[in-house]
């Protein structure tokens, strides 16, 4: 029969108890075409129940009882039967069945129903006609549901792996050749065109999101793949056109490049490259994710050529055809297929995902010959014009559309079928590891089968070089972010393939092949001796390369290598490329950074690369030489520099052994170039460099310190010459890790007071301080020091940083000095009436008691300049109190005679100090009364009981105290309450 019916029963567990559910299927010429089951489980794909009765019924024919289609066995019955059987029927299911049973009757009973015109009746039991369509069950509305749910959740809880599944089930349909592929591909299109988030991304002008950009593009790729099948019937192609034409007119239809701009070439025209980039980006047709499948359903599979290639693997031309040229085969009479790459590599991908894996493999064979002998005639091109172009140094661009980071992924493409025959399948390659990844496939090589004698090639080997000459190819760096970004995550995920691959001698003699070829390669390669400006770098890829060939050819390794450290687009000026050809040249501008917008990532790839040269060069001092020149003339960038000078520093210093010192002095360098790079430019990391070079001098050992410290002006400011590199140099712990003996710390020693001498000659405001203290131990230089100071002082130095000074020198012994500094800072300082808590007040104060100690004569000097300097009442009274609490001179300087006499407020010259405090009072008083408000007049009665004690220290002081209250009485006299508490006070 054609319809399967059973009851399923899932068993009890903890938490459910036994449930049983029946089950109906339908199928139809070997496919399943619908299915029920009680359990009401919604999904794309089939619950358990549906697999369980399906596998029984496959497992066990026998014990499924086979039966004619209900229509048949019905017509076996007679009046009475009939009757019985409808009446048996209703019993049995009277509730669900009664109503219809009666609708029906009324229907048969009734001569002009619509049952009755129709001959015959429906059987659910009997199969479809010879002519119905015919085609596996999908639950179209639940594909709807969850790619909406999926979209709706933006890529996060998983959604954008769930998607991918969906893809990856479009895929196995289509490898099935089920019919439903492009069905389900069309439901999920239609989701992903009406998701709202298109017009919000497209009216605020931001480009779609990283996670959505890539299904997206699946999704392009998955359109191109049903167009190409090669079995599909005309009108199916001209439907799917229509579809793909009308999502493609859709506003918010995402662009192919990301970005809505600049657009690729077409996919069947690119051989024509002159249309490139010439043209106005605005002249330029608007390309979605859907034009390169539109464009696919103009290809066609009925070339004669092509249908040999991919039928047979002994498809060659007769040996007698051999000599001249030809554009079908080359001259091993292998079958060449001259298609544009990417739209070649689409066929491929489409052969291979439609069911049609030997097909697949055939095709690549072609291509990569062409490939061949395009790289073989490419390099006699470049031997002939190899003069020209390197006088020149330029070259222009050969491939406007790249290979990599392209949307229909060709290099992948051909690489993923040529492995996909290799792989050895083991018996339990479904188990995981236990990191949680699957293990890395396993490959064998497998010869290729052809009909000429060349017969050591195998799939494995081809694989590894498409993929090298398709990461080589020099291309230029597209235009727009996600174009870019592309072209590193596609090489990323190449290389992570390469590295699957085990290189036995076969692939390294497969590599070394194709290196060399890159190497010579001219301008088609990007490891050409000559490449455009605008090149995409080689250094991940380069990268790869060195690490692969290191074992089995280390000077083919380093040439490579410091081949691709170069990074042309940062070198300052363009050169103007053919002109002669301008169609080539794309967008020459002599900027420093044109519209690269992956540019971070490209130079800490050729970080990367220098950091993986150094590690392995360690201990070989040419190589490290040739390394170290490569990264002097190409990273431009200090922080790079300085991440490379770390990396070499690390390594060169083992935590369990000696340290290399040709490494070290690599690091050293780095150093060095990075103290010259950031000088006079700010860098916040600065500081974090300085003392780093300081620690890698000290590993280098003494003479590298010295050598610093002697040519310190080109790689440190003064500041930072005396406060950090001589202070570490000269500190404890250098001394004591260097073991150094005595005329080695002498010497340094000398440089460091040399160094002192010289930062404070130029920053004596920054410098003087800290070479004071480096100058200590030396009575000449620390004599000098003092000069510079002194000489400093009038001009170029503030109060703060000459008070500082007299400080350290007071607390070295040396008060005289630190007087004669506290004077010069003095004159420099300027303290207002209201300033009674400014920092410098402790400074002034310290001076006027250090004044005070030394006697006199020293005090007599500092009043003046305090009284200049100081207007603030209550600074002076401190001052004054504190004069005539002790004696002057309790310093005992030597040879010095002190009375012990405590001084006189009638007298010098505490009498000046007295007046100005007094008349500061009085100034005082007058500015606050001008603006006072009464919340301050409380403060204000205490203000004036401490001007009171200053007053009544001179002689006719209470005199004027009451000569000065009569006066604000009179002058304020309109503050009733305000001069109501003075009097109340003051009387």
């Amino acid at each position: 029969g054609f319809h399967l019916s059973g009851t399923v029963t899932e068993p009890a567990t903890a938490t459910e108890p036994e449930m049983t559910y029946k089950v109906a299927i339908s199928f139809d010429r070997c496919k399943i075409t619908s299915v029920t089951c009680g359990c009401g489980n919604k999904d794309i794909f089939y619950c358990a129940h549906v697999v369980a009765l399906s596998l029984y019924r496959i497992r066990k024919p026998d014990q499924v009882k086979l039966r004619l289609p209900i229509s048949e066995t019905l017509f076996q019955m007679n009046r009475d039967q009939l009757q019985k059987f409808v009446q048996y029927l209703i019993t049995a299911h009277h509730t669900e069945v009664l109503p219809t049973a009666q609708k029906l009757a009324d229907e048969i009973l009734s001569s002009n129903s619509e049952i009755n015109q129709v001959h015959g009746a429906p059987d659910p039991t009997a199969g479809a006609s010879i002519d119905d369509e015919n085609c596996w069950h999908l639950d179209e509305e639940q594909v709807r549901e969850q790619v909406k749910l999926f979209l709706s959740q933006g890529g996060y809880y998983g959604s954008g792996k769930q998607l991918n599944s969906m893809f990856a089930k479009v895929r196995e349909m289509l490898r099935m050749r089920d019919s439903n592929g492009a069905r389900m591909l069309t439901l999920i299109t239609e989701q992903f065109m009406a998701d709202p988030r298109l017009s919000l991304w497209r009216q605020q002008g931001t480009g779609i999101t990283e996670k959505c950009r890539q299904l997206w593009d699946e999704l392009g790729a998955l359109w191109v793949c049903v167009v190409l099948n090669p079995h599909c019937k005309l009108e199916e192609k001209s439907c799917w056109l229509r579809q793909l034409r009308k999502w493609g007119e859709m506003d918010v239809c995402p662009l192919e490049d990301g970005n809505y701009g600049n657009e690729l070439p077409n996919i069947t025209n690119a051989l024509t490259q002159s249309s490139g980039h010439s043209q106005d980006s605005l002249a330029r047709p608007r390309r979605t994710v859907f034009t390169r499948a539109i464009e696919g359903c103009d290809l066609h599979w009925q070339d004669s050529h092509l249908q040999r290639i991919i039928s047979s693997d002994f498809y060659m031309s007769p040996s007698y055809q051999r000599e001249g040229e030809s554009l079908l085969f080359n001259s091993q009479g292998q079958p060449l297929w001259l298609e544009h790459v990417p739209t070649a590599c689409a066929r491929v991908d489409a052969l291979r995902s439609h069911g049609y894996p030997r097909e697949a493999l055939r095709l690549t064979v072609a291509i990569i010959n062409t490939l061949r002998l395009q790289q073989q005639r490419q390099l006699e091109i470049y031997k002939h014009q190899k003069k020209e172009l390197l006088q020149r140094g330029a070259t222009t661009i050969t491939n406007l559309e790249g290979w990599v980071g392209h949307p229909l992924n060709p290099i992948g493409c051909l690489f993923l079928t040529l492995t996909e025959a290799c792989r050895l399948e083991e018996e339990n390659c479904l188990e995981i590891s236990d990191a949680g990844d699957s293990k890395p496939p396993v490959y064998q090589h497998v010869p290729v089968v052809t009909g000429s004698q060349d017969g050591d090639e195998s799939y494995l080997s081809l694989a590894l070089e498409v993929a090298l000459m398709g990461m080589g190819q020099q291309r230029v760096m597209p235009e727009g972010l996600y174009a870019q970004d592309k072209v590193c995550r596609n090489e990323e995920q190449i290389i992570a393939r390469l590295q699957d691959l085990e290189l036995d001698p076969v692939l390294v003699q497969t590599l070394r092949k194709q290196c060399i070829l890159l190497l010579e390669g001219g301008p088609f390669s990007g490891l050409g001796e000559v490449i455009h400006r605008e090149s995409v770098p080689m250094h991940t890829f380069a990268k790869y390369l060195f690490s692969a060939l290191l074992p089995h050819d280390a000077d083919l390794a380093y040439k490579l290598a410091l081949r691709a450290m170069r990074l042309p687009v940062l070198e300052t000026t363009a050169p103007s490329g053919d002109v002669t050809h301008p169609h080539h040249l794309v967008s020459v501008v002599p900027s420093r950074y044109p519209r690269w917008f992956t540019l971070g990532h490209l130079e800490s790839q050729q970080c990367e690369l220098a950091s993986t040269m150094l590690t392995a060069a360690k201990g070989d001092m040419l190589r490290l030489r040739t390394v170290l020149e490569a990264i002097q003339k190409n990273i431009h960038s200090s922080s790079l520099i300085f991440k490379l000078a770390q990396d070499a520093f690390k390594i060169a210093t083992p935590a369990d052994s000696n340290s290399d010192t040709t490494l070290l002095n690599v690091a050293l360098e780095l150093g060095l170039q990075v103290m010259r790079m950031t000088l006079s430019t700010l860098n916040w990391r600065r500081r974090e460099m300085v003392r780093w070079l300081v620690t890698c001098a000290t590993e280098v050992g003494v003479r590298a310190l010295v050598s610093i410290l002697q040519s310190w002006y080109s790689l440190f400011t003064p500041t930072e010459a005396t406060s950090i590199v001589a202070a570490t140099v000269m500190s404890h712990n250098t001394i004591l890790r260097l073991s150094l003996d005595y005329p080695q710390r002498e010497e340094l020693a000398s440089c460091a007071r040399t160094l002192a001498l010289q930062c404070a000659m130029k920053d004596p405001q920054n410098c003087a301080l800290s070479a004071l203290t480096l100058c200590e131990k030396d009575h000449i230089a620390f004599e000098t020091a003092y000069q510079i100071v002194i000489d400093a002082a009038s001009t170029g130095m503030t109060y703060t940083q000459l008070f500082t000074i007299a400080r350290y020198m007071e607390h070295r012994g040396y008060p005289l000095r630190a007087f004669k500094l506290a004077s010069l800072a003095m004159t420099h300082l300027n303290l207002a009436y209201n300033q009674d808590t400014h920092p410098a007040i402790n400074d002034v104060l310290w001076a006027c008691a250090l004044s005070h100690s030394l006697g006199k004569n020293e005090l007599a000097a500092i009043i003046p300049l305090v009284v200049k300097s100081v207007h603030c009442a209550t600074v002076l009274s401190d001052i004054l109190r504190r004069c005539t609490m002790t004696a002057p001179g309790l310093a005992g300087i030597p040879g010095r005679r002190n009375s012990g006499k405590l001084m006189s407020t009638d007298k010098a010259p505490l009498r000046q100090l007295l007046d100005a405090t007094i008349s500061a009072y009085i100034n005082t008083t007058h500015s606050r009364l001008t603006h006072i408000s009464p919340r301050h007049y409380g403060e204000f009665i205490e203000f004036l009981s401490k001007a009171r004690e200053t007053f009544l220290l001179a002689q006719d002081g209470h005199i004027q105290f009451a000569q000065f209250i009569d006066n604000l009485k009179q002058i304020y006299k309109g503050k009733k309450k305000l001069m109501l508490l003075v009097r109340e006070r003051f009387g």
